[in-house]
């Protein structure tokens, strides 16, 4: 078993309405800092990330990973998934337009690729991004991530093999 940070209800936000992927993006910052895991300027890093490289965090049909490098303004690793009400387009020529955005944050190097690697194979199952974009509760989230329900605040969850 490997983990992933955990997924608290305040960091699950469920068919949010977004004009673009930077309110997409912000939307899942947003719920990064009120899970505790960010301060509130992660999200302009998240959006800058895009704005410097591209959209290559649409890393699946419809799914786009956003995140940053750790900072100072990463308080603990942490994951946030947003559902968007109408898909919308980042700009990645084969998997736009996305309907669920996953945040990631990590407070160092190693957490960072360790982290994108778990979740990389939490979305090997081509239909998780569909059902994930209908869930209707954060319990229905973590059951489609494999994960357990939420025990609290600072625990990780685990991913089934």
């Amino acid at each position: 078993m490997t983990t992933i940070p955990m997924l608290p209800d305040t960091a699950v936000v469920l068919g949010a309405h977004v004009a673009d992927w930077r309110a997409a993006v912000r939307e899942a910052g947003q719920a990064l800092t009120r899970s505790g895991a960010t301060r509130a300027e992660y999200s302009d890093r998240m959006i800058a990330v895009v704005e410097e490289y591209g959209a290559y965090i649409v890393i699946a049909p419809g799914l786009a990973l956003a995140h940053a490098r750790p900072g100072p303004d990463v308080r603990r690793e942490g994951l946030a998934v947003v559902t968007l009400a109408t898909a919308v387009p980042f700009g990645h020529p084969h998997n736009d337009p996305v309907r669920v955005v996953v945040g990631l944050a990590v407070s160092n190097a190693e957490e960072h690729v360790a982290s994108v690697a778990k979740l990389a194979n939490a979305f090997n199952d081509s239909g998780i991004v569909a059902r994930i974009a209908g869930a209707t509760s954060a319990d229905e989230v973590r059951a489609h991530l494999g994960m357990r329900s939420d025990p609290g605040p600072g625990a990780e969850g685990e991913v089934g093999a």
